[in-house]
């Protein structure tokens, strides 16, 4: 389902209307976990967006971690609850700054608070958006978007080719850390694409420490131009 762009005015107005009479060039972030990002991860996205001349930028999910508040076992040396959204705060600033549109896929970390909230009986009434609490008032944020009739999710129950395949249309989506491929499907009458674009985790960071014995974290992120052109993008280490 399409979902409502965030309400602008002024210069971002004219700029997402400028934007979206141009033939679609996105760069997918991968999965962050602020503020647990990889050093260089930024600069990285950034460019590869001049690279690819990118106009549109969508987040593919899990941009804090909420280790402080996971359903897993939690570092009791790690951050406070304040202290770790502090940090994330801070960090996501940057990318407000570099990408001030932008659609936001919610992942499962990014929706941690809400569920235990919501377990907690608590009305949805008393819960601020993710944009009051991260201070990024023009991000969209969805659960799921389509452009071009590729669709763009952040991937819990599955790989994006189980994805693609189930659903029959395209699909990009990040959520699985130690993947990033391009797989296309052809058949009589269709052609779709599978895209895991990867992620910007810092591997080494105590709020990985559950993934120390898997494979290595796919470090990168995605282009997509049009339908038809599909670009995982790998960061140098």
């Amino acid at each position: 389902m399409y979902q409502e762009r965030p309400r602008l005015s002024g210069n971002r107005l004219a700029a997402y209307n400028n934007l979206i009479k141009q033939e679609r060039r996105i760069l997918v972030i991968g999965d962050i976990h602020a503020p647990f990002e990889l050093e260089g991860y930024f600069e990285f996205c950034k460019e590869t967006y001049a690279k690819y001349n990118c106009n549109q930028v969508i987040f593919i999910g899990d941009l804090i971690d909420n280790h402080f508040s996971s359903y897993h076992s939690t570092d009791p040396n790690g951050y406070s609850g304040g202290t770790e959204l502090e940090y994330a705060i801070n960090d996501l600033k940057k990318w407000y700054e570099a990408f001030p549109v932008a659609d936001v896929l919610t992942g499962n970390h990014d929706r941690i608070i809400q569920r235990k909230l919501f377990d907690s009986a608590i009305p949805k009434e008393w819960i601020k958006s993710y944009n009051e609490v991260l201070g990024t008032p023009s991000w969209n944020w969805t659960e799921r978007i389509v452009y071009d009739n590729v669709q763009y999710v952040h991937g819990e129950g599955g790989s994006a080719r189980t994805k693609a395949k189930n659903d029959m249309q395209s699909t990009v989506q990040g959520h699985i850390h130690t993947q990033a491929y391009t797989e296309w499907m052809v058949g009589r009458n269709f052609r779709i694409f599978s895209m895991q674009v990867g992620c910007g985790v810092d591997g080494d960071s105590y709020a990985a420490a559950y993934a120390k014995n898997f494979k290595k974290q796919a470090i990168g992120c995605g282009v997509i131009i049009g339908a038809d052109t599909a670009i995982n993008c790998l960061m140098k280490l």
